[in-house]
């Protein structure tokens, strides 16, 4: 890691995990800035490490960076990636991860990074592929002013057949109860639209029915089509009562052709995205294809500036469920059935 102040000039690097002829994947650091936690200061980084089956690592400084502890795993040594640490205003560290695609999960540290508990489910995945992309359903995760912690990530439980994804929260209090998975209401569930690769930010300022919430994602405004045929757009909603109601999505980019995109394993645009509030408004930064030049790509990191959290109407409902597990895609060890039942879904 590099550490700066002013966001021009850089510390030479510091390695803080590695370094020992393994392989890590999906860094994710975080440092400890409430004032009246015990372990103010302390930095924790997360990672998988893929030579050992994405075993997840974590990391911790106790001086700002400048050195990095031993790496622990949680207590049930748990494999998993795209882990997002995030610390509570006392000082408890909640970590958010996928469960290789299988289930979101989380484990936390109540000893400033001493130890690491069990893992904890969120919720099963069900999942739809994506076609013609490199998608998986990675979690976003952020957190407001009293330690909510609220998780998204793209799942069909809501659509009938599992025909697309929707973006799906589930939020918790203490990183041990989770809230039943809810649909954000991005569209209607019949609306034949693919929602994936999400990325949430919360008001850092603000909590509970007060929260202000952005979300970005990708989508294809056609989930079933040809991959020849498919168009990638990017897309916003915001709430400003903590994801109860959101607003009507924009289009910031798009359509894309997936011809257009770097290749790996799929069209690529990255395998997550993250935001950030600030203020009123909320700010990312996702990749962009254009057409290419001559035999050249031109795909590049944009940003649509600081969008305005104006919330909405549409509300979020966790009724409706379809198929609760998981997408045969996804089918584990774990005995999980891939369907319940169908409920009817909720209205339109």
């Amino acid at each position: 890691m590099s550490g700066s102040s002013d966001g021009v000039h850089w510390s030479k690097p510091i390695t803080a995990v590695g370094d020992n002829g393994k392989g890590y994947d999906k860094e994710w650091i975080v440092c400890d800035n409430g004032q009246a936690s015990l372990y103010y200061g302390n930095c924790y980084i997360e990672a998988d490490v893929t030579s050992l089956g994405n075993q997840i690592v974590m990391s911790t400084s106790t001086d700002g960076g400048q050195t990095w502890g031993a790496e622990k795993s949680p207590a049930d040594s748990a494999s998993g990636l795209g882990g997002q640490p995030l610390v509570q205003p006392n000082g408890r560290v909640v970590v958010p991860y996928s469960a290789d695609f299988a289930s979101q999960r989380a484990f936390r540290s109540t000893d400033g990074g001493k130890s690491w508990t069990s893992t904890v489910l969120i919720s099963n995945i069900t999942d739809h592929e994506v076609p013609g992309m490199r998608e998986e359903p990675l979690p976003s995760a952020t957190m407001d002013a009293k330690g909510r912690v609220y998780v998204v990530w793209d799942d069909c439980r809501f659509r009938s057949g599992c025909s697309s994804n929707d973006i799906v929260m589930s939020t918790s209090a203490d990183g041990v109860t989770w809230s039943d998975v809810t649909r954000i209401p991005i569209d209607g569930g019949k609306s034949g639209r693919d929602h994936f690769d999400p990325g949430v930010g919360v008001s850092p300022t603000l909590s509970g029915n007060n929260a202000k919430l952005g979300l970005y994602y990708y989508y294809y405004p056609k989930a079933d089509c040809a991959v020849a045929d498919c168009k990638l757009d990017v897309g916003f909603v915001s709430s400003v009562n903590g994801g109860k109601t959101w607003s009507k999505p924009t289009q910031l980019a798009g359509p894309m052709t997936l011809s257009w995109l770097a290749q790996a394993g799929g069209a690529m645009v990255g395998d997550y995205i993250s935001c950030d509030v600030i203020g009123k408004s909320a700010v990312s930064v996702f990749a962009v294809g254009f057409p290419p030049k001559g035999s050249t790509k031109d795909q590049a990191m944009y940003s649509a500036g600081p969008l305005t959290i104006t919330g909405g109407q549409r509300p979020a409902t966790a009724r409706g469920v379809l198929f609760a597990g998981r997408s045969p895609a996804r089918s584990g060890s774990d005995g999980v059935p891939l369907h319940v039942g169908d409920i009817a879904p909720a209205a339109e």
